[in-house]
Parts: structure tokens; C-alpha cells; sequence
């Protein structure tokens, strides 16, 4: 398997006359997390959907591998109350006959996302944490190249955070998949993050997170096993933007003008 599997090119997305995303530039490969960091309103939901090629792209271009298999964990999940739906029937309604995992591979797979007691249990009945390890887990039932997670802690504690953070990394390791995982904070990425990428309409920066912050605040939040799997990123961003998402020449900034 080659080391690239998808490349993004001067990537841009235009409704009316205002550029939701524009100039985008990116390279995902196997093996490498990439976080995608950003306010509300920056077009991380857009970037995904357009490397997802769910969205018509008005400039730039997107290759990939050569028979690119994609696993996508949406941020949340909505289900009837009513719908009779276990776990073991969700995770078999995502089966696919053809690259599925073997049988040892998945059962260590279900070991790993803690899911072998959550089998028979409705889905509706799943905590936060346990619904997002279940979507993680049904991400994977095609064996993907390329993993893509959009706000994977939606809705989970920072205790669950710390340990679906850790979960991911442990996914990587084992099938050597490149992941793309969206965040809407500014500040918490993951430390094992090899490429972070701030967005906002344009990428702003991008590189290797920073050391874990040594602010006692940051500490106290998460503890000091938490504080050790993540860290703060900071950047230098010298420059405004107009309302529709062009750099203002001419406008230097000291910090992050994101918010």
C-alpha cells in the first residue's frame, strides 16, 4: 500500500460569492493522524464532506490511492427510541462480503473499544462513550486505508475523552491506517497528532503539535495521566480576514484571531 493515500490540491468551496473553504492543500498518509482544528463556522464540516466527495468542490482537485477504502464515524448518532436495534445489529448492518477483517483481527478489535458486554444491549440504552467506541468499531468493518472521524468525543466526558483519544491511537497502531479526525477545539489535540491543520475557511497553519502545556490550570482539568495524552496547541496567526474568508493584506496580528 503505497504511503499517500489522499492528496488535496488548491481545494476550494464556493456558495454565492463567499468561499466556504479555499486554497486547501493537504496530504493524508498511512500511518499518520491528522487533526483538523478550528471554530465554528471554519469548514471542517465542508473540508470532510469534500475530501469524502459528498460535496461538489468549485476548485482544486482531490486524488487518491487506487481502491481507497474509507471508514467515516459520524460526531453523533440520532435513532427512533421506538427501533428495536442491539449493538451486535448495528455493527452487523455495516458489514460488507468483500475486505471484511478476519475473525481474529475484529474480536480483538471488539476487545479494544470495550464492546464485548455491549453486544446485546440496545443502542438507545449506550452511554455517550459507549455509542461513540460502538460508531468507532462499525467504522471499521471494512477494514478502511483511511479513517475518518468527525468530533469523535462529541458528547463524551473528559475522562472518556482522555481514553477514546487513546483508543484511536491504539486503532492506528494495529491496522496502520491513516486517520483524519475533525475537532471544533482550538486548544485540546492529541499528543500522539502527527499533522494538526487550523482551518479557518483557509489553512492558516499547519505541522506537529506543541509539548503538553505546563499550565497548572490545564493539569488540574485533566490530571496528570489526562494532561500526558494531550496537548495545547498554540500558533502565531498574522493576519485578518474578510467576511469572505480572504486574507486582508496589509493587517498584521499578533496570536490566534480565530476565537
Amino acid at each position: 500500500m503505497s504511503d499517500l493515500l489522499l492528496s488535496a490540491q488548491g481545494l476550494g468551496v464556493k456558495r454565492g460569492d463567499r468561499w466556504l473553504i479555499k486554497d486547501i492543500h493537504l496530504n493524508l498518509q498511512a500511518g499518520q493522524i491528522t487533526t483538523v482544528i478550528g471554530p465554528n463556522g471554519a469548514g471542517k464540516s465542508t473540508l470532510v464532506r469534500s475530501l469524502l466527495k459528498l460535496m461538489k468542490t468549485d476548485a482544486g482537485q482531490i486524488t487518491t490511492m487506487a481502491g481507497l477504502r474509507i471508514g467515516y464515524m459520524p460526531q453523533k448518532l440520532k435513532l427512533e427510541d421506538t427501533l428495536p436495534l442491539t449493538v451486535q445489529r448495528f455493527l452487523d448492518l455495516g458489514r460488507h462480503k468483500q475486505h471484511q477483517l478476519d475473525a481474529d483481527l475484529w474480536q480483538q478489535l471488539v476487545l479494544q473499544c470495550r464492546a464485548e458486554k455491549l453486544l446485546n444491549q440496545p443502542m438507545q440504552q449506550l452511554s455517550g462513550g459507549e455509542t461513540q467506541r460502538i460508531l468507532l468499531l462499525r467504522a471499521l468493518l471494512r477494514k478502511p486505508h483511511l479513517l475518518v472521524l468527525d468530533e469523535p468525543v462529541q458528547g463524551v466526558d473528559v475522562t472518556g475523552q482522555v481514553a477514546l483519544y487513546d483508543l484511536i491511537k491504539q486503532v492506528r497502531d494495529l491496522l496502520g491506517c491513516g486517520i483524519l479526525m475533525v475537532s471544533h477545539d482550538l486548544h485540546l489535540v492529541m499528543a500522539a497528532t502527527d499533522q494538526v491543520i487550523c482551518l479557518n475557511q483557509h489553512i492558516c497553519c499547519s505541522g506537529h503539535p506543541e509539548q503538553v502545556s505546563q499550565d497548572p490550570a490545564f493539569t488540574d482539568l485533566f490530571g496528570a495521566q489526562g494532561a500526558g495524552s494531550l496537548a495545547l496547541y498554540n500558533h502565531q496567526h498574522n493576519h485578518h480576514h474578510t467576511s469572505h474568508g480572504d486574507i486582508i493584506a496589509g493587517q498584521h496580528h499578533e496570536g490566534c484571531d480565530h476565537g
